[in-house]
């Protein structure tokens, strides 16, 4: 697939996301300083985080932390107990974390390493296509709560993160698939060519083996970097990001998070089409289904009482006060956010996703 593709994420804190077959390769360059690293991975990892641990154990001395898989992991209790790891192993202000799983884990190993001594290093090494283009760049870490997802969390920029392509060519193309929903969001929001590539060809959008996946999670990163470089600390335009993450958000919750997160923000963005139709923006649900549709996403959800939806959209990090905020379309790549959505749209929008 030729060398890897580097972006660079700027900011006060520029670091690169490194994207090809071999990016794990580059886990060398970024270990200076540390004299101790503590590998964080979920339990169907251990043998893969072994043999990075193998790769980098002449430059640091490594720890490796289990943790549950998928969101299972994402509770304080859990990041709570890799802290008292971290303690137990002498983990300084010089040692840095490193990530190796998916969106969870890296949400998990960023909030870990946020907090321990006020801050250490962190690298992240994604392995699901929803952790190359979306949970590991940006430097957003959190832990779920009772009250909803990613409630308690920190910024924290990592020092690098490295998406090695061949870590999905075991991972189950359900899995793929779901990344891609993040994918698709960066189209409507920013990156209309990536909508092109997918409607194209998309068997190949999911095919590690592909040079098209390659040049997505590229694209997908560079919408990614280019939006947080000015906003880290989602004060203002960083919000684009969350299209189709406000309805995401409350099914994941009301379900448990026994829904993909994928799943839930593809959902989430027809949601969020309807939404902009019903209040005089663009009409994007055919289209919007129709390439949620090719590549096999979900765009329906008929398992949620309106109630504790709403309930759930109520505490989304978006809202402020009472109000509910959504990020909506005036038309492909012209995100704006909004405050003034009634509850009788909210209702129709939802009748519409739900039938």
């Amino acid at each position: 697939m030729g060398a890897p593709l580097t972006v660079t994420v700027g900011g006060e804190r520029p670091y690169p996301v490194v994207i090809g077959r071999d990016a794990t390769i580059a886990l060398s360059d970024h270990l200076a300083g540390a004299s101790r690293a503590a590998i964080v991975h979920a339990a169907p990892l251990a043998e893969h985080a072994r043999k990075i641990a193998r790769y980098i154990d002449d430059e640091v001395k490594t720890t490796l932390i289990e943790v549950p898989d998928a969101e299972a992991g994402k509770g304080i209790d859990v990041a709570a107990s890799c802290w008292d790891r971290l303690g137990r192993e002498g983990f300084t202000r010089n040692d840095l974390v490193i990530g190796v799983g998916g969106g969870a884990v890296t949400d998990l190993a960023g909030f870990v390493a946020a907090c321990w001594l006020r801050g250490v290093d962190v690298v992240q090494l994604p392995t699901s296509l929803l952790g190359m283009v979306d949970a590991a760049v940006g430097g957003k870490t959190g832990v779920n709560t009772a009250s909803g997802k990613n409630l308690v969390g920190a910024f924290h920029p990592p020092r690098a993160v490295l998406c090695d392509l061949s870590t999905m060519d075991t991972l189950p193309a359900a899995d793929r698939v779901a990344g891609l929903a993040e994918v698709i969001k960066c189209g409507y929001i920013a990156d209309t060519g990536i909508l092109d590539a997918i409607n194209d060809n998309p068997d190949a959008a999911t095919d590690p083996a592909a040079p098209l996946l390659a040049d997505l999670v590229r694209r997908a990163v560079a919408v990614k970097a280019e939006v947080v470089a000015g906003d880290l600390r989602e004060s203002g335009r960083r919000a684009i990001l969350n299209y189709g993450h406000t309805f995401a958000h409350a099914i994941e919750k009301v379900e448990n998070y026994r829904w993909r997160h994928g799943d839930a923000v593809a959902v989430g963005m027809v949601y969020a089409a309807a939404l902009g139709r019903l209040t005089g923006r663009a009409d994007l649900v055919d289209p919007l289904r129709a390439t949620l549709n090719r590549v096999g996403l979900p765009v329906t959800y008929r398992g949620g009482d309106w109630g504790a939806l709403l309930a759930a959209m109520r505490v989304d990090k978006k809202a402020v006060g009472d109000t509910i905020r959504f990020v909506l379309l005036d038309a492909l790549a012209r995100p704006v956010i909004v405050d003034d959505v009634t509850p009788e749209q909210m209702l129709a929008a939802y009748r519409e996703v739900s039938t």
